[in-house]
């Protein structure tokens, strides 16, 4: 097991073993937060889900009001007239056989992957490349689409996908610690509502088990489950 460095340790000492409500748990994030660099602050759920079960996978994305306040390089792979459309949206990257060439040979420098979907029969050369990585393009999470210059603004204005882990964990990220605590908040109640609504009907038992925030390096703060579910009515 890693040992925890002396500063996490003194962060972890001033939270308290109880829960609590949103916005304290936002403030005291910033609070304890000790890196130099401007940490992610991340919401993690603890959901009753077994995702072993296709039925009970969730998986989706959304815009976030507020951002993420990364910059993400997208990469679009499309032909015809959608190539300028998505350059005229903002993408990193653009083309059509050429760009499915450069990635089956190793190139990867981008975060998101928007396809057209007279591309799809191409991408299988890229499949083995991109699947591993979460990068392959799906029309559920809205990267396979006809209307690739509103997926390019949607993912560069602060667009996070989100999937069940094992054991039922999902980690979605909510902004940065230099946001306005509203910001956050409204990034947090976005998710919230995004992941209740999305419970499974096969789901038994208590569905949103735990939800813990935390910033990049820092400890977790218990939230309120009740006051999650309450976002979501």
């Amino acid at each position: 097991m890693k040992k925890k460095s002396k500063k996490f340790l003194e962060a972890s000492s001033k939270v308290e073993e109880r829960i609590y409500s949103i916005d304290e748990a936002i403030k005291l994030a910033k609070e304890v937060s000790y890196a130099k660099f401007d940490e992610t602050v991340d919401l993690a759920f603890n959901l009753g889900v077994d995702p072993r079960h296709a039925d009970q996978m969730i998986r989706g994305a959304i815009a976030l009001p507020a951002g993420t306040g990364k910059t993400v390089r997208v990469c679009v792979i499309t032909s015809g007239d959608k190539i300028t459309a998505a350059e005229e949206a903002g993408a990193d990257f653009v083309g059509g056989d050429d760009l499915v060439a450069k990635i089956a040979g190793g190139w990867l420098e981008f975060d998101r992957v928007i396809a057209s979907p007279d591309m799809m029969g191409k991408l299988g050369r890229i499949g083995r490349v991109l699947g591993p990585r979460g990068l392959m393009p799906n029309p559920k999470l809205g990267t396979v689409t006809p209307d690739v210059a509103k997926a390019v603004t949607e993912q560069k204005a602060g667009k996070v996908e989100y999937r069940t882990e094992k054991n039922g964990i999902i980690h979605v990220p909510v902004g940065k610690k230099s946001f306005e605590d509203g910001k956050i908040r409204e990034n947090v109640n976005a998710i919230i509502n995004a992941i209740v609504k999305a419970k499974p009907a096969s789901s038994k038992g208590t569905y949103l088990k735990t939800l813990t925030l935390s910033t990049t390096m820092g400890p977790g703060i218990a939230l309120d489950t009740q006051e999650a579910l309450g976002i979501a009515n």
